[in-house]
């Protein structure tokens, strides 16, 4: 431990930033962009997938939505973040001028989408029937008795799985590096380099990493304690697959 020389993040590295420290601190606030950006869309996708795959009388709706979780939840997410940045752009022109920070943002999303609808839809599925049945008796339309009676239960017991994938969004969004988006990984991988002081980055760069994953888990337990419902718990497993 003598040989650490913490005094590495004060340097200048000579470029926009005055010091390694700061260089980090950017580098930490795009990974947490990256991150929230595609939670949001991960969400707002999977929330939709994942209700359109317990749609009754709707096999059609329901094979895309099933397709839609195999697709994105079986290709690694690597490959993903490269179809996004060489093939996309290459077949839609349009996409040419899309920055690379908004193309890991959708890959990101995209991928994490497939999973949060899997959790969606065990959240529905856990839920007694009964409970689309007082809807229906009550004359609510479809739309209405998942938005009235199912989605507000559903959303309150998949808190648990749900910390996870935002977790792991968090961690994911380290492969950002592989199409030059400046997060924490891709700092680390330059400032070991320059500095030759792999040792101190890594552990800041991991500091940054545990500190983060602490306040999302703090939060979600937060929310989970103030809209737990007795009694339904989703497993956290429930997304199935892997990273």
């Amino acid at each position: 431990m003598g040989n650490w020389d913490w005094q590495v993040f004060l340097q200048d590295p000579g470029g926009e930033y005055p010091s390694y420290l700061q260089w980090m601190l950017s580098a930490w606030g795009w990974t947490v962009s990256v991150a929230l950006l595609a939670l949001i869309v991960a969400l707002v996708l999977g929330s939709l997938i994942g209700i359109i795959r317990t749609l009754p009388d709707s096999p059609w709706l329901v094979r895309f939505g099933n397709a839609w979780v195999e697709l994105f939840r079986n290709i690694p997410l690597l490959v993903q973040i490269f179809l996004w940045y060489h093939v996309i752009p290459a077949l839609i022109p349009v996409m040419k001028g899309v920055p690379s920070f908004i193309l890991v943002v959708l890959a990101l999303g995209f991928f994490t989408s497939a999973r949060i609808a899997e959790q969606v839809r065990s959240g529905i599925q856990a839920l007694p029937k009964g409970q689309r049945y007082a809807g229906m008796a009550v004359g609510f339309t479809t739309a209405q008795y998942y938005r009235y009676v199912i989605l507000p239960m559903a959303y309150r017991i998949i808190i648990p799985p749900l910390t996870s994938e935002t977790m792991n969004i968090f961690k994911n969004s380290s492969v950002a590096f592989a199409v030059s988006v400046t997060e924490l990984t891709m700092f680390a991988m330059q400032a070991q380099e320059e500095t030759s002081r792999g040792i101190e980055v890594y552990l800041a760069v991991t500091a940054c990493y545990v500190v983060s994953a602490l306040a999302i888990n703090r939060l979600m337990a937060f929310i989970e304690k103030k809209t737990r419902v007795p009694g339904f718990i989703v497993s956290a497993s429930a997304g199935g697959g892997g990273h």
